[in-house]
């Protein structure tokens, strides 16, 4: 069982929704980067998502894009990455993190080394965006076969006829996208999403996850109260993008949190 994995298990056990939040390795610097991301497990995040800054990114929107222009900036690397979240373990054991990113700088580290070393530094799962499951063997498999989770996503687009190969291989959880596009967009509409999600889980019983769209604590709960939480990245992003302070980005990711978990 990964860190993922009793993580839900302990929030089904205690009837609560999970709140997953966003943010990009080294934004705006290595410190403050640290900074807020050890600060998220007391600002009530469930699992961690960071973002692995690369130079040519396609699911995102300009909040993410010039994060990772910024962290790339500063000199963040991939070996950097797996630094912070080494040097946030130190601290948390329990807390999840999920490496989400592009398989460029995978792919160049070779996916052998860069698996052990994941794991060494306390990831837990990847999100790659840019490998279908039609390129499962590459490094979905190899993730799994080293104790890690691949979390797929799942679109308005995700049909029918396509939804059981997404989910074949996927473990940890289903991130449904809530809107077509790229991040920081639309806002997310619950009676868009609730069938949606009702669609996916028919078909598994991974804990579906909402995001994309989720600004604010009042769409947080209201997505989280027809999913099995929310997801937010671009609204946190941009709060560091706009030089707030980490108390401030933390206070403002406790009002999402709160929300989620109010569902």
């Amino acid at each position: 069982m990964t860190r993922i994995d009793a993580k839900f298990a302990e929030l089904t056990a205690n009837n609560k929704k999970a709140f997953v939040a966003y943010v990009m390795a080294g934004d705006p610097d290595y410190d403050t980067s640290l900074e807020v991301v050890k600060g998220m497990p007391a600002a009530g995040v469930d699992v961690i998502e960071l973002g692995l800054p690369f130079t040519d990114p396609m699911a995102d929107g300009p909040t993410i894009q010039l994060a990772g222009q910024r962290a790339l900036d500063a000199g963040m690397t991939l070996e950097r990455t797996l630094q912070l979240a080494t040097e946030f373990r130190k601290g948390d054991d329990t807390t999840p993190i999920v490496l989400m990113g592009y398989y460029n700088p995978i792919y160049s580290r070779g996916v052998e080394r860069f698996l052990q070393d994941a794991k060494a530094a306390g990831i837990d799962g990847l999100i790659v965006v840019d490998l279908p499951p039609e390129e499962d063997d590459e490094l979905c498999i190899p993730a799994q076969q080293a104790g890690l989770n691949f979390i797929r996503l799942a679109t308005p687009t995700t049909d029918d006829k396509r939804l059981p190969k997404v989910l074949q291989n996927t473990s940890g959880f289903v991130y449904y996208v809530s809107i077509t596009g790229i991040t920081g967009a639309a806002e997310a509409e619950a009676v868009d999403v609730a069938p949606e999600v009702a669609r996916i889980k028919s078909q598994t019983e991974l804990p579906v996850i909402v995001g994309f769209g989720i600004k604010s604590p009042e769409t947080s709960r209201a997505i989280a109260g027809v999913a099995d939480g929310a997801v937010v990245g671009s609204a946190i992003v941009a709060k560091i993008g706009n030089g707030e302070p980490v108390d401030g980005v933390l206070a403002f990711v406790k009002s999402l949190a709160d929300g989620a978990h109010s569902a």
